[in-house]
């Protein structure tokens, strides 16, 4: 379109890489219209960089003498070596401030359609500098697409067997990106590459019944085997014979026909047991007893006042005489009092309350004044009423 110079300056403007047509005709333009001095800074800087400034021999970065800044650096960790694609890809990772290793520039990355395979990189190199023994682990920092994917997985099958650590940058989703504009293998690399945050104490149990029912089989197992090895000793029955032994001991220092010894031999002849033998009752020591006990009366027979004014004998009855029938009534009359005096207590309570009501409805109900004059044609009455 244009004649001369200003079609082949933009003819090779346009080679640069990310410039298109457009961009190289407004860049072409702006040089014809800028000034001469400035332009011969622009050419001389070009020249100048393509003059002096080479690759390091070491790590392949760009550098003006044989080892670039980082290499010469001997505060750097060398046990660390972080594997690149281009140089501006260290500055990239030195911006991070997280790397204090060294680093290898490859040169590219293995791109067949382009004509870039193993034999163009710096892969060589590489190789050669893993000879050192202070390198302890190797990091790919390829970018996360096709070709750095390629040259990942081909440097990790061949340096793996050589013994050394290798790792890979982690992919996933930037920092203050959303997970429905993460496409599906950002999202995949992101729960793959996942950190652990807490391991946990927790256990996964795939049959909880199947184990909680053997353990209790094997409790209640050796619960009978220890029964079983321990067998414990019968247990006795309360009787008569068990005291047979002390009763023996305290017979063996009496002498005295009348005590215990000769009252249990009364006993035993009355009753016609032997010792720790339940006998019959002792009829004529019961009638000793009961003579013995105060006069007493109650609901059935008359006081023992009222039977010498009659001149008649007074019946003796104590509890344990009475017959059942008679217990039975004893017991019938009494809870009949009782139930009687509950009724009447109940009753002079419902009296006094119904009083103390009354007194209270026959009060005027004591009510504030109202700071507003009551409304025309209302009248205030007694609740109460």
């Amino acid at each position: 379109m244009y004649e001369g110079a200003v079609q082949n300056l933009i003819d090779e403007l346009g080679r640069l890489p990310g410039v298109g047509p457009k961009s190289a005709q407004r860049i072409a333009f702006y040089i014809l219209n800028a000034d001469a001095s400035e332009m011969q800074k622009l050419s001389s800087a070009i020249t100048q960089v393509k003059q002096t400034v080479s690759f390091c021999e070491v790590c392949g970065n760009v550098s003006e003498t044989k080892l670039c800044v980082i290499c010469r650096d001997e505060r750097r960790d060398p046990s660390a070596l972080c594997v690149v694609e281009e140089s501006k890809d260290v500055v990239a990772v030195e911006r991070t401030r997280s790397f204090t290793g060294r680093y290898h520039v490859l040169g590219g990355a293995i791109n067949p359609l382009a004509g870039m395979g193993p034999e163009q990189l710096r892969i060589r190199e590489l190789v050669a500098r893993l000879s050192d023994e202070r390198i302890q682990e190797i990091i790919l920092a390829m970018d996360p697409n096709l070709e750095g994917e390629a040259t990942a997985t081909y440097l990790s099958r061949m340096l793996t067997p050589l013994g050394i650590r290798v790792s890979r940058l982690a992919s996933g989703l930037p920092v203050g990106g959303d997970l429905e504009y993460a496409d599906e293998i950002t999202l995949g690399r992101a729960l793959e590459g996942r950190r652990i945050i807490s391991e946990g104490t927790r256990f996964a149990q795939a049959n909880a019944a199947e184990e909680f029912e053997q353990a209790v089989e094997e409790e209640t197992a050796e619960v009978e085997a220890q029964k079983a090895a321990e067998p414990s000793a019968p247990r006795q029955r309360w009787n008569g014979s068990m005291f047979d032994d002390i009763d023996d001991s305290e017979d063996t220092g009496s002498t005295d026909d009348e005590g215990p010894a000769s009252d249990r031999a009364v006993e035993q002849d009355a009753g016609g047991q032997g010792a720790g033998e339940q006998g019959s009752l002792n009829e004529a020591l019961l009638e000793q007893e009961i003579q013995a006990l105060p006069v007493v009366s109650d609901q059935f027979g008359a006081s023992q006042e009222s039977n010498d004014a009659a001149g008649q004998e007074a019946p003796r009855r104590v509890p344990g005489s009475m017959t059942a029938e008679e217990r039975a009534a004893a017991a019938f009359d009494e809870e009949e009092a009782t139930s009687q005096d509950a009724s009447e207590s109940q009753d002079a309570r419902r009296a006094e309350y119904e009083r103390q009501l009354a007194e209270l409805r026959k009060t005027p109900l004591r009510t504030a004044k109202p700071d507003v004059p009551p409304i025309p044609g209302k009248t205030y009455v007694n609740p109460w009423e």
